[in-house]
């Protein structure tokens, strides 16, 4: 193909793919700015990860309280459409990540396939309504496996592999699982002879990852391996596989089911029948293949053997997308995204509209609604106790309280952990040694803490609606000292 010709298909493409994706995630943003869910635990802990930036933190690497804080700084706001506005745009800039590795290996229409393909996907349709690692790591990854697609080829350069190992070193800052790329790497480079790159660019990627990685390996060290350690959790069957793993075949099923709604049925359908045959797939797809199934076969694993959250395997739908969305018949294609499409903007609407459809007087969308209001309903107790310290012992209240009492001039703690940190607050905000006076304490149970069974309750807090609702919160009026080591 003539260069000229050659230049108006990619800038084609790029124009088609690009008022897709920037149309769908204006509507992202749009419905983002009027929906009233209050921001979930998670959440709500990464934007004060955002406020103590550093190398690591208690369950996960830091890219997103980084990328938090930077949108909150730059908007001046922290209110939870800005915290996050990430979401939506970090997808929009792998979907055009994406549609260029399909533009690359198997032409524009692929390449117009991917981008509306991956925007449509229903992980990508909920992750830009709330804030996760998965979709801070995506655009990052994306570049890995763009980087190394390159490598693959007669193009490959000393500088594209700095930008691979660098690209794939931010993604593992972002969630750990993107160590999955390095393991498809070496399976492809095994099984595949033209899945190899070549050695010197090979170790520069490793090189440039390495070093990328370097300063949350060293805050780890200094910090009892605290996020190593809660990724073992999550599979605590490595611990101890005699005693902890079990074939947990309900959770297995019900992790595979989960994927058909992850990755949309047409697409995982697609995707599995492609795994199937595999041998007769072209090299492109072949390679694509193992930077997708293996993610996917590792993660089944793990909801055998103890249990998987459904979007474990989420990275596995990068390479997926762009290996199946342009194989599919012209029927398939209009079914996915008949599906896709449709859930896309159901998700968001469903968003905005949280506060109206109810099931049994509660909100659908409950457990992302009520939090704020427990909060403040508890800094309203404190204050006209007269304190002006918050004790809680539950993780879920502790998130909150740090947010939505982040101007109210109280400061919060835990209880002291016993051994080894339950979560990010009993690690770095547990109740300091020097504490004095009374603290207000708010307990799931109707007693004080352990080390003052008999302290004489303040009030209950129990809403009637929300993620709350049935719970009730006990308030008790506790000297600090009771947690004072004798």
């Amino acid at each position: 193909m003539p260069k000229n010709a050659a230049r108006a298909e990619q800038a084609g493409w790029l124009w088609r793919a690009a008022a897709i994706v920037l149309a769908l995630t204006a509507l992202r943003v749009a419905l983002l700015a009027v929906t009233p869910l209050d921001l979930f635990v998670d959440e709500a802990q990464y934007w004060l990860w955002g406020q103590e930036l550093a190398f690591g933190y208690y369950s996960k690497p830091p890219m997103i309280g980084w990328v938090i804080r930077a949108v909150t700084e730059l908007a001046g706001s922290d209110a939870p459409f800005w915290v996050r506005l990430p979401g939506p745009l970090f997808h929009a800039a792998t979907a055009l990540i994406l549609a260029g590795i399909a533009a690359g290996l198997f032409g524009a229409r692929a390449a117009v396939l991917v981008a509306a393909g991956y925007a449509t996907l229903p992980m990508v349709a909920l992750a830009s309504i709330l804030i996760s690692t998965d979709t801070v790591m995506f655009p990052f990854l994306a570049l890995a496996l763009a980087g190394y697609v390159r490598l693959l080829s007669k193009g490959g350069t000393a500088p594209a592999a700095l930008l691979t190992g660098l690209a794939l070193g931010l993604a593992f800052l972002s969630k750990y699982a993107a160590i999955y790329y390095l393991i498809c790497a070496a399976l492809a480079a095994a099984i595949l002879p033209g899945a190899r790159p070549r050695p010197r660019d090979a170790l520069i990627v490793l090189a440039a990852f390495a070093v990328t990685i370097a300063p949350n390996i060293g805050w780890n060290i200094l910090n009892g391996f605290s996020t190593v350690e809660h990724t073992l959790d999550n599979a605590d069957w490595v611990r101890d596989p005699a005693s902890r793993a079990g074939l947990n075949v309900s959770g297995f099923l019900s992790f595979f089911a989960s994927q058909f709604a992850v990755f949309g049925p047409v697409l995982f359908g697609g995707l599995l029948w492609m795994a199937l045959r595999a041998r007769g797939a072209g090299p492109e797809r072949q390679v694509l293949l193992i930077f997708s199934l293996p993610i996917l076969a590792i993660v089944c694993v793990q909801a055998l053997l103890s249990g998987a959250y459904a979007n474990w395997a989420a990275a596995a739908y990068l390479a997926g997308t762009v290996t199946v969305l342009p194989w599919l018949s012209r029927p398939w294609l209009i079914l996915s995204f008949g599906i896709n499409g449709a859930l896309s903007l159901a998700l968001p609407l469903a968003g905005a509209l949280a506060l109206h459809p109810a099931l049994d007087g509660n909100p659908a969308l409950a457990r992302y609604l009520g939090r704020a209001a427990m909060s403040t309903q508890i800094i309203t107790a404190a204050r006209q106790a007269g304190l002006s310290t918050v004790v809680a012992q539950n993780r879920d209240v502790l998130a909150d309280l740090f947010y939505t009492g982040r101007n109210s001039g109280l400061r919060f703690y835990a209880p002291p952990a016993t051994g080894r940190a339950p979560h990010h607050y009993a690690l770095k905000y547990p109740v300091p040694a020097d504490a004095a006076g009374p603290v207000l304490f708010v307990s799931d149970i109707p007693a004080g803490p352990g080390c003052a069974p008999d302290a004489a309750p303040l009030g209950t807090i129990a809403p009637d609606s929300g993620a709350y609702r049935g719970k009730v919160k006990y308030l008790f009026a506790v000297p600090a000292t009771c947690w004072a080591t004798p």
